[in-house]
């Protein structure tokens, strides 16, 4: 039975300098695991040249994809007739994308992607499966279904690209059951990087659809079987220790875009999944905090934010947070008392005795007030009751 060693904490969780909210909420390092995701650019190549060279068949129309004009498709050279990959299958595709000036922007060689699992921009992710094996076309995208009004570097806002596309190969999506331990951290820290370039462009949602795929390669169960089809491989404590650490980076990663969809219930799950192999883990304790204050539990956050400045004193968003949350309860601690007051019948300016009132009179209101007192008590100890035990 090995034995997995999880209170290392990643070198992302405490940083050297102070960290602020946004910092905090950012996958893990999303500048360097954003790099060569999206688009590698370069020069026409010659093997661009190629591709642009091909001449349209003349009778062939476009087709409108999506019957709205914002993804249409034009056959250049025919492929094999019916053979179209799957969702899901491996496409080994040539790629070159052009603005509208003729400026090439985005070119990829022999670049292997995953159908339906936005590996490529989604007017293409589209497109692909709709083509023949062998077959060249030209695809007209419009900025919605490529890189939006963000842009990239190159790619100015709301710009229409135009992309000319070969398939080369199409293989069947592999069973994970048949995959190597490092074939499965290097296929999910794929998709868990490009989850994270999605995470950056504030479109949670693919992100969440590349978090939760990524999981599929990178859950470890107590009977994985690396390999089916040889014999059981030996797995170190190494290797199970760095494919645990990938799995719980997604973990924490999908809670902070679950976060941003206001999934709170689900975001929660998955910080504690974090927390379980890692409770030092200051980025899970933040966004637990966070959750907890959105939620109006008050005590809970203000407890896992002093949890996470104690683990780094040089947090100053915990800091900031806790400032926020000592505010916040001393309201509500005045709108408590305000509400018990009421409930005893206390009253500041008309509870002063008055000197007219008879010795029997002032026995009846003492025995009233007595009785008050007393019922009164009940209710707030039974509304402090349900209050800590839920």
């Amino acid at each position: 039975m090995t034995t997995l060693h999880t209170d290392k904490m990643d070198e992302n969780v405490t940083p050297k300098r102070p960290e602020t909210p946004e910092s905090l909420e950012t996958p893990e390092s999303p500048e360097t695991e954003a790099q060569d995701v999206s688009i590698q650019e370069s020069n026409c190549s010659e093997n661009s040249k190629d591709l642009s060279m091909e001449s349209p068949l003349e009778d062939e129309q476009w087709l409108d994809i999506l019957g709205n004009g914002q993804l249409k498709k034009r056959v250049v050279k025919k492929g094999e007739q019916n053979v179209k990959p799957q969702r899901g299958d491996i496409c080994t595709v040539t790629i070159m994308g052009v603005l509208d000036s003729g400026k090439v922007v985005e070119e990829h060689v022999d670049k292997q992607i995953q159908t339906g699992d936005m590996e490529v921009v989604q007017g293409l992710d589209l497109t692909i499966v709709l083509m023949e094996l062998g077959e060249i076309a030209v695809v007209v995208v419009d900025p919605r279904f490529a890189y939006g009004t963000r842009g990239t570097a190159s790619i100015p806002s709301n710009a229409t690209i135009t992309y000319t596309v070969e398939l080369k190969e199409i293989k069947e999506e592999p069973e994970i059951e048949t995959l190597s331990i490092n074939q499965r951290r290097e296929i999910g820290n794929k998709k868990r990087e490009r989850g994270n370039w999605f995470f950056m462009r504030k479109d949670v949602n693919h992100a969440i659809l590349c978090y939760r795929r990524a999981l599929q390669y990178l859950l470890i169960d107590d009977d994985t079987r690396w390999n089916k089809n040889e014999e059981t491989e030996t797995v170190s404590d190494t290797e199970l220790q760095a494919l645990l650490d990938d799995c719980v980076k997604v973990y924490n990663n999908l809670a902070a875009a679950l976060i941003e969809t206001d999934a709170y219930h689900s975001a929660l799950d998955n910080v504690n999944k974090v927390l379980k192999y890692q409770p030092n883990n200051t980025k899970a304790l933040y966004r637990k905090g966070k959750i907890f204050k959105i939620q109006g539990h008050y005590g809970k956050a203000y407890l896992t934010f002093l949890e996470a400045l104690k683990i780094n004193p040089e947090l100053w968003s915990v800091k900031l947070e806790l400032a926020s949350l000592k505010e916040k309860m001393a309201k509500q601690n005045e709108k408590e008392k305000s509400l018990y007051a009421k409930m005893l019948g206390i009253n500041k300016e008309s509870d002063k005795p008055s000197k007219d009132v008879k010795v029997e009179d002032k026995s009846k209101i003492a025995k009233g007030i007595l009785w008050t007192l007393l019922g009164a008590s009940a209710v707030v100890v039974g509304m402090l009751v349900h209050r800590f035990a839920s």
